[in-house]
């Protein structure tokens, strides 16, 4: 059978998923803007066409946070992740395992960090929002850690959830939210059965303590609202760099001087984001921001990036402009809801191989070749 390309995914999803669903995933914050600079700021990155230049073994291996890895490339968290195919999170993170990369949970996630570790064969790095409840941030950093978790991801862009309309018209949030829900899942019985059926419990494992065992999607919605800490500052930060013993990446740095924070506060690493588009409406693309950021922070910190990224071509980009890895978000979920833990796997494949003939094109014989020299910038 003939697979989808990756930019495939995005369309196979939509055709199985219910309306909210695919809404939640797909869309932006307000107007979309940002959301659609991402891919557009992306693909008028230019590369250079070199010949002649011994391309005849090309090798995508690097290490990252003192992880060897297969490809510069990692699953980022999503939350709700485990509405996508049954138990989507535990599917992804076995994807990931056996492609040689790392996985990263979200804090909302369906399946709770025990059952990722056990059902994945690992541990996933975890990632960590910025919580008014500093108790429950400690619990769930000694579950993580006591589970073999040694690489946090702390996201610093959503002290306030972002105005998403999409939501409010596709059943995720507004009136009438629940029976919108229920109509849509009708409508989509392939999905109704295996993930409506049987995937539950539909809770979000890891807030299982502080929402109880019969939370569901309105939960979701209301404690995010009601959880996020819009006062905090660099300066409670100090707590969660002494308190964490493992890696600590910041994840939402979208200017140079929150990049120098970042450094000065002791973090292994900052992922260069805006949250694919899905919180601050209007300001410019990672792609645009990163290689500022590089500037401002040289080696002294690993620098990865997300958002906007759907191929092995976007990779290259990120790569050649300074990150030293590339997450991607909404390009996992979309092959997870097209064909489970199989659709993750040939999509990390695909694009494996898509940045490995990239770079062949561009005369590039490792990672250590991929740098602004493969740029055309003319």
């Amino acid at each position: 059978m003939t697979l989808p390309a990756p930019t495939d995914y995005r369309d196979i999803a939509r055709r199985r998923l219910p309306r909210f669903l695919f809404d939640y995933l797909d869309g932006g914050a307000g107007a979309e803007e940002t959301l659609a600079r991402n891919r557009a700021d992306l693909g008028r990155i230019r590369l250079r066409q070199r010949v002649l230049r011994d391309i005849g073994a090309i090798d995508l291996s690097t290490e990252i946070l003192g992880e060897p890895m297969r490809l510069p490339l990692m699953l980022g968290p999503v939350g709700l992740g485990g509405m996508y195919a049954r138990r989507g999170e535990v599917q992804a993170a076995r994807a990931a395992r056996a492609a040689g990369i790392p996985f990263c949970l979200s804090t909302v996630s369906l399946c709770s960090l025990e059952e990722v570790a056990e059902q994945a064969g690992g541990a996933p790095w975890l990632q960590l929002y910025v919580i008014k409840d500093r108790g429950f941030m400690e619990r769930l950093l000694d579950r993580a850690w006591s589970l073999g978790v040694r690489t946090l991801v702390f996201t610093v862009d959503m002290p306030v959830p972002g105005i998403r309309y999409r939501d409010r018209r596709s059943g995720m949030a507004g009136p009438h939210a629940p029976l919108r829900r229920i109509m849509q899942a009708i409508a989509h019985p392939r999905w109704t059965i295996d993930v409506g059926l049987r995937g539950r419990p539909h809770q979000l494992g890891n807030l299982v303590e502080v929402l109880g065992r019969d939370s569901g999607m309105n939960d979701y919605i209301g404690w995010l609202g009601a959880n996020f800490d819009p006062s905090i500052t660099w300066a409670d930060l100090d707590w969660l760099r002494s308190r964490w013993q493992g890696k600590l990446v910041i994840k939402g740095v979208l200017d140079p001087a929150d990049a120098r924070a970042s450094v000065a506060l002791g973090a292994d690493g900052i992922i260069v984001s805006n949250h694919g588009g899905r919180q601050h409406d209007g300001v410019r693309s990672t792609v645009a921001a990163l290689p500022g950021i590089v500037d401002a922070v040289g080696d002294t910190i690993t620098v990865l990036a997300d958002s906007g990224v759907r191929s092995g071509v976007d990779i290259v980009r990120m790569l050649a402009l300074g990150a030293r890895g590339v997450l991607l978000g909404r390009a996992w979920v979309y092959a997870l809801a097209a064909g489970g833990g199989r659709g993750v796997a040939d999509l990390i494949e695909q694009m494996g191989q898509e940045a490995a003939v990239t770079m062949a094109l561009s005369g590039a014989r490792s990672l250590d070749h991929v740098d602004r020299s493969v740029l055309d910038d003319r």
